[in-house]
């Protein structure tokens, strides 16, 4: 069991490294981006990015898991499926880039840009290539090639983030101080505005693409219409609860303009949603870590499934998993007044307040994903679509009812009760179909432990002063604990051993 666990651990700090490291440099944006653009303008990119991560969704239409479960399968043959799926996923996102790109001003029109239907371009072709690199990148997974993966995910990061500098830290600054010369005077233009943002997204989704292809090397292409059926029957469920998903995740950021509109003004909504996203980017280290273990964990669980011990498996992974997203709720909550200046302008900081709720709410989200194992692993996904579709309707429901009345406050909770309840759903129905013996208690006290410490520690800090001393004692009393409890629980598997 020991072995089973250091080798996920193992994965995890692999594809942590080939997942974080890239984000890490994408979220390193959001000081140049919050200094140089103003709360209403860094909304016009919070919004945008939220439709990407729908129109994503919708694109690669779960074949990325359907790819893992069909390749997993005894007699499969990997080139088939892989074949099958990128021929699949090409021809939808060709002609979703089309389709953008005939009726983009109607597109820029629904979406109050109607200035910017060039925006409708790019980000369409953005998607598409995105969804398209998808596909070859879970390949790579697969075939446990973590080092492969993270040199092109972290190649296209690159080539964003350096483009994002060169326009906007250097053309951008340079043009506003009156310095200007020939490539300043050749590349740069001063009412593209954010578009720059979306340029260097652009040019990194080619390199990503092109990147790619040599993970095409040395096999064909074949189509199966019939395993295309099998794929979408599989994948169509895991489809709608990733839109329903990602309803729960990001619509909170499209309907903070439109519910916002007509009471605020254009300019206040766009303010509030650009102060929203830009804390909702301080709880990256929760969102890093996740995405970290996601990568790791979703093809280590399915090579765990013919192990008779999978069930303790799985649920000695979630202990730890809380464990470590606990150290980091409070890492984070209690060195607040020091990561808020990861937001360099003042302006943004009225927003912190929401980092406590958002944290928590993407705890709740990977304990999610951490039992969602028992539905796609017993191919029963539709009910991981009822979940997220569950989850969905009461978003919208209490986002409707909240935001008029809280602003962005009342996205953080909303986001917060719905992963809330799709943990305990989720639990209640997976015990049913596929038990797997979590340790309640265990759990509960990791997560019951933080929020005491996070509310002393912050209710001491306030009172005492010695933040970061406080702070520290918070942290390292919680990892005490965790280390007692672990070591607790190794004896007592020892001696019954």
């Amino acid at each position: 069991m020991a072995e089973i666990i250091k080798k996920l651990a193992g994965q995890t700090a692999l594809y942590g490294l080939s997942s974080i490291l890239p984000r890490f440099l994408n979220y390193a944006l959001v000081p140049l981006h919050t200094a140089l653009y103003s709360t209403n303008q860094y909304g016009i990119i919070t919004e945008m990015y939220a439709y990407v991560a729908f129109l994503v969704i919708l694109l690669t239409y779960g074949m990325e898991t359907a790819y893992f479960r069909f390749t997993n399968k005894e007699g499969s043959e990997e080139s088939l499926v892989f074949g099958t799926i990128i021929r699949s996923i090409a021809t939808t996102s060709l002609i979703f880039i089309a389709t953008a790109i005939f009726f983009q001003q109607g597109i820029a029109d629904w979406l109050k840009y109607p200035n910017h239907s060039e925006y409708v371009v790019w980000f369409a072709i953005i998607i598409g290539l995105d969804a398209i690199s998808a596909i070859p990148l879970a390949r790579l997974r697969h075939q446990n090639k973590p080092l492969r993966f993270a040199s092109i995910n972290l190649s296209s990061v690159v080539v964003n983030v350096a483009l994002n500098f060169f326009f906007l830290g250097y053309c951008m600054t340079s043009y506003q101080a009156g310095e200007t010369n020939f490539i300043i005077d050749a590349l740069y233009n001063p009412e593209i505005g954010v578009g720059y943002v979306f340029i260097s997204n652009l040019a990194a989704s080619v390199f990503k693409i092109l990147m790619s292809l040599p993970t095409f090397y040395g096999i064909k292409l074949t189509f199966n219409l019939s395993l295309l059926k099998k794929l979408l029957i599989y994948g169509s469920p895991l489809l709608i609860a990733g839109l329903a998903g990602i309803v729960n995740e990001t619509l909170d950021r499209i309907l903070l303009k439109y519910l916002l509109f007509d009471t605020l003004g254009e300019l206040e909504a766009m303010s509030q949603l650009g102060i929203y996203g830009a804390c909702y980017k301080l709880s990256i280290i929760i969102t890093l870590f996740i995405q970290a273990f996601r990568y790791a964990a979703e093809p280590f669980f399915f090579a765990q499934a013919k192990n008779k011990d999978a069930p303790e498996v799985y649920a000695n992974v979630m202990n730890y998993f809380v464990a470590v997203c606990g150290l980091i709720f409070l890492g984070v909550t209690l060195y607040l007044d020091i990561i808020k200046f990861f937001i360099p302008n003042p302006e943004y900081w009225v927003g912190l307040k929401v980092v406590p709720i958002l944290l928590l709410a993407n705890i709740c989200l990977g304990i999610y994903f951490n039992q969602s194992i028992w539905y796609k692993m017993t191919d029963k996904t539709k009910y991981g679509a009822y979940i997220a579709i569950g989850g969905a309707i009461i978003t919208i429901v209490l986002n409707v009812i909240l935001i008029p009345i809280l602003g962005y406050m009342g996205s953080a909770w909303t986001t917060l009760v719905v992963y809330a309840l799709m943990v305990i759903s989720s639990y209640l129905l997976g015990q049913r179909h596929f038990p797997v013996p979590y340790n309640l208690k265990k759990v509960g006290s990791y997560l019951a432990l933080a929020l005491v410490l996070f509310y002393l520690g912050t209710w001491m800090q306030n009172e005492y002063g010695f933040q970061y001393l406080i702070a520290t004692f918070a942290v390292l009393l919680f990892v005490g604990f965790v280390y007692w409890s672990e070591i607790k629980m190794t004896k007592t598997i020892t001696n019954e051993s």
